[in-house]
């Protein structure tokens, strides 16, 4: 087994079909497909279905596929390593942020580090939240931040800082009449949301807030970050304005009817 072979894997496990994948790694078909069965024979198990319709994962196939990437995330970091320490760095911290938390959040953390510990390289990894705990197991991490407070047996979570949550709201909006917005009446209205998979631990609380009453929500879109939730918003009230030749009801009426609520914790 050759690091070739994985690379042509992780390209047919992504794209599901050959030909797709093929063009993607800048290869013709043949010499993938040619890859691929040495692969399977090489572990002695089938690892697509591959009819002349659609190529798919077998059991085995799906079970690889969360293991491959991670050959990939050590041999990187084992290159990142020996980068580190040709520049004058002893050692690494191996931060995960999940969620939409950027480096920008930490700016104290990575004062604190550089003052204390200047010969240890940070480095930064922005991953989904399911691969941040995969990797914080897996030694692939040192330590990780979520909007999160459930990461199961064998790790440690622990507040570092808190948020309020918010709704962002377009000027002379209805909610804009209550000093606190309750839940009922929030629920009125469309909500642009986080995607629960690109922001898994956010939505989650999100969801348990909103979940608090018995009304079901109306999403009208969801958002990989918490920021894009505003540009959303920004639209809308864009929209509103063009409407110039309208006259004053109609705006406000237009407004009620078709606002998008962020909420963003």
């Amino acid at each position: 087994m050759e690091l070739r072979h994985l690379r042509c894997f992780l390209a047919v496990a992504s794209e599901l079909h050959f030909a797709r994948a093929a063009e993607r790694l800048h290869i013709e078909q043949s010499p993938l497909s040619r890859a691929i069965k040495e692969l399977e024979e090489d572990l002695g198990v089938k690892l697509f279905v591959r009819t002349t319709r659609s190529t798919r994962l077998t059991r085995a196939g799906k079970l690889f596929f969360e293991h491959v990437p991670r050959v990939f995330s050590a041999l990187q970091q084992a290159r990142d390593s020996v980068k580190a320490a040709a520049n004058g760095f002893h050692s690494q911290l191996r931060i995960a942020l999940s969620d939409g938390i950027t480096p920008a959040r930490l700016p104290a953390l990575l004062a604190l580090c550089r003052q204390e510990e200047p010969e240890v390289e940070i480095r930064f990894f922005e991953v989904p939240l399911s691969q941040q705990i995969k990797g914080l197991h897996g030694d692939l991490y040192d330590v990780g931040f979520a909007r999160a407070d459930e990461v199961g047996d064998g790790l440690i979570a622990e507040s570092v800082w808190s948020d309020p949550l918010m709704v962002a709201v377009p000027a002379r909006h209805p909610l804009l009449a209550h000093k606190r917005i309750p839940l009922e009446e929030l629920l009125r209205y469309p909500l642009v949301l986080c995607d629960p998979q690109a922001c898994e631990g956010h939505a989650r609380q999100v969801d348990r807030v909103l979940r608090r009453v018995d009304m079901e929500p109306l999403v009208a879109e969801r958002v990989v970050s918490c920021e894009l939730t505003l540009p959303r918003f920004h639209v809308q009230q864009e929209v509103d304005n063009f409407r110039g030749t309208e006259n004053r009801n109609e705006r406000r009426q237009a407004a009620q009817e078709a606002v998008h609520t962020g909420v963003q914790g």
